[in-house]
């Protein structure tokens, strides 16, 4: 009986020496009493505490934690009701002040979220409201910070996770933004029917600007054309008729350097009559120097004579 009583305070005192012995982990911290009076916050690291006398009064998560509030019923100052709800990122900095400070830390911070968030946007109206989440982030930061500095508590950041306006604001504020998207596809189909209708003028402009150019340069190319033409015509005149003027001075020389008989003049002269008169009403002038065949046989030698003579002249 004696061994087996021994062995049992020997269990009973290792198990009051095993739960004397405390670990802290990272990002905590023990907040310890010593008969119901605050001892000490025990940071990380092996800690032993008396049995029966000291006590851990709270364990504090010292890493920042985020606190989701249901929405709040708030009036902006134009008299509109709406509900928002808010997020909470704060971090416990004193966890001695955050064991005795307040009761209840999370239910005091959401009340006082929601009487800051009621101050703030009483000072609004509603397309304030709807504009200005970060200006109601910062000022319901800044209050929360200075009002939980006695418990501890540092708040890091407040954000409006949702602002609910009533359900005719709501529908309003629809027909306001279709209105707005309507207004603006008008806009834009204008603006692309403009631009539509000035790419067509331009594209019309430098079509006829174009046509006009392609016709100036035909009508060049065909004046050009012309003009060679009649120049070419007139040089084929100019060489005809100089053809013509150099075998008649011909003729004549050859008749010249051939000595023709009296008989022979005659014959041609006669010929000659009668192809100028020949089916037409055509009326001869002879000379009235000219008396018979002689004195037209005559007249005959002195052109041959003449012409070659006023051709070189000419020429």
């Amino acid at each position: 009986m004696e061994v087996i009583a021994i062995a049992v305070l020997v269990v009973v005192l290792l198990l009051i020496i095993v739960s004397c012995i405390k670990v802290v982990p990272q990002a905590q911290a023990l907040v310890v009493e010593r008969v119901g009076g605050f001892l000490a916050v025990w940071g990380v690291g092996i800690h032993f505490k008396l049995p029966l006398i000291d006590r851990v009064a709270k364990r504090v998560v010292l890493k920042e934690q985020v606190v989701d509030f249901a929405p709040q019923p708030v009036i902006t100052k134009d008299n509109v009701t709406m509900r928002i709800d808010t997020v909470v990122f704060y971090q416990i900095t004193d966890p001695k002040l955050f064991a005795y400070g307040v009761v209840n830390p999370i239910i005091a911070i959401e009340n006082l979220t929601a009487t800051t968030l009621r101050n703030i946007i009483g000072d609004l109206e509603l397309d304030q409201t709807l504009t200005s989440r970060e200006l109601i982030n910062t000022k319901m930061r800044t209050a929360l910070d200075v009002a939980t500095d006695p418990w501890g508590i540092k708040v890091n950041r407040v954000e409006l996770k949702n602002i609910i306006p009533p359900e005719a604001i709501q529908d309003a504020m629809e027909k306001q933004m279709k209105a707005e998207r309507e207004r603006r596809e008008a806009i834009l189909r204008a603006e692309g029917e403009k631009k539509s209708t000035v790419l067509v003028a331009e594209g019309r402009k430098e079509s006829v600007i174009l046509n006009a150019e392609a016709e100036k340069q035909s009508a060049i190319l065909r004046a050009e054309a012309k003009k060679e033409a009649m120049i070419k015509e007139a040089q084929g005149q100019a060489e005809a008729i100089l053809s013509i003027q150099k075998a008649n001075a011909d003729g004549i020389r050859f008749i010249k350097d051939s000595a023709p008989s009296d008989a022979v003049i005659q014959l041609k002269s006669l010929e000659a009559f009668a192809k100028a008169a020949d089916g037409k009403a055509t009326k001869i002038i002879i000379p009235s120097e000219i008396q018979g065949i002689a004195g037209l046989v005559k007249s005959i030698k002195e052109v041959a004579v003449e012409e070659p003579i006023a051709e070189q002249q000419n020429l």
